[in-house]
């Protein structure tokens, strides 16, 4: 979490304020606010957040959600091409790129809609919610300085609370799967399928899980058998999340956690590895789980892999091939690194997506996704 202690005056405010900017991306707080009630229209609104003026909301709490909402609605209109420009078919590069424009630019629009926040959380605002205990289990503890986050960013708060308390079920364990705030939550789930029903290497009783996130593919081991996982991540958050889902499952005795970048010390006749799918730039924390700029980590994994396994051990390596669809990435390439890093594959098991953007044809994505497999590489030391 990014917190700067910042000084901020703007127009309408009796004498400087002294408090703190909350940006879980990192985003610099903006340049310029002005004051904002409710009676600030939404297309002024638009025109001022399009220019980097920060709107610190002062009215009713619930026609900020709206405002927000109407700012959404004028973020998603689409663009008035030229006939010769709309009979231009990008390339899947090209409108994945576009994509991920549309979409800074809209989190930077959204981003304009900013609340006040108490030092213990509370939000002052006519028909506020109580946020407290979203922001504790995201930011911690209370502290004595107010203030300033993006409505935003609070609702995301919100959410990953509600899911915290609600749970993801995962049919796999016959339990729910409790992702925390800034935790990549386990909604795909052909993933988990092929974890769950790949026949183990004979004679597993250690295995390596690299990059567990919420835990849940150790979890998926462990009920399977094995008798001792050591599970990986670089990120806190990740390592406090896998601790609380794994005691949730009573399985905190077959699992050890452990703070790392890929790979713990020694070697195991089974690693475990679900890297992010998509080649390219994330904008905030939690997109780490998606994408893995210049596919540092896939990288990273097949190059130790071989080291880590002990003889005839396999590694598996969980990929959708929607970097493919996409030309962010070729089949070819990735069967390179496998061969540099002393691999062979073993095996390739499939399975097709079936999540919601599917079936979106109105996604911009949607020839890519459409496509996309995720498979399971069995890989061994040649």
């Amino acid at each position: 979490m990014k917190l700067n202690q910042e000084v901020f005056q703007w127009s309408g405010a009796a004498h400087t304020q002294h408090v703190l900017w909350r940006a879980e991306n990192g985003n610099p707080a903006p340049k310029r606010f002005i004051l904002a009630d409710d009676t600030l229209t939404a297309d002024t609104a638009y025109k001022l957040a399009c220019e980097g003026c920060g709107l610190l909301w002062t009215g009713d709490f619930q026609n900020a959600r709206q405002l927000l909402q109407a700012l959404a609605r004028r973020c998603d209109r689409p663009v008035k091409k030229s006939r010769k420009a709309a009979a231009i078919l990008p390339e899947p590069a090209q409108l994945f790129n576009l994509h991920r424009q549309a979409q800074s630019q809209r989190a930077r629009v959204l981003a304009m809609v900013l609340i006040p926040l108490s030092a213990d959380y509370t939000v002052a605002l006519k028909r506020a919610p109580d946020v407290a205990s979203a922001c504790r289990e995201a930011y911690g503890p209370a502290g004595t300085v107010d203030s300033i986050v993006s409505l935003r960013e609070l609702q995301a708060l919100v959410g990953a609370h509600e899911w915290r308390k609600k749970g993801v079920p995962i049919a796999e364990l016959g339990a729910a799967i409790h992702p925390h705030y800034g935790v990549f939550s386990p909604l795909r789930g052909e993933y988990i399928q092929l974890v769950d029903s790949t026949p183990l290497p004979p004679e597993t009783n250690l295995a390596f899980d690299i990059g567990t996130g919420t835990g849940v593919l150790a979890a998926i081991l462990a009920k399977r058998g094995i008798r001792q996982i050591i599970a990986t991540d670089q990120d806190a958050r990740a390592i406090r999340c896998a601790e609380e889902n794994l005691t949730h499952l009573g399985l905190q005795e077959q699992v050890t956690l452990v703070m790392a970048d890929l790979f713990p010390d020694g070697k195991a006749p089974l690693i475990v590895c679900n890297p992010p799918w998509v080649p390219a730039r994330p904008s905030s924390p939690v997109e780490y789980a998606v994408f893995d700029p210049e596919s540092r980590m896939l990288k990273g994994f097949l190059a130790g892999l071989a080291a880590h396994l002990t003889t005839n051990g396999e590694g598996w390596l969980i990929l959708s091939d929607l970097a493919e669809h996409l030309q962010l990435r070729t089949r070819a390439e990735l069967l390179g690194w496998i061969e540099q890093a002393g691999l062979k594959v073993a095996e390739r098991i499939d399975i097709k997506p079936t999540h919601s953007k599917v079936a979106d044809e109105t996604d911009l994505l949607h020839a890519a996704r459409a496509a996309e497999m995720t498979s399971l590489w069995r890989l061994k030391a040649i």
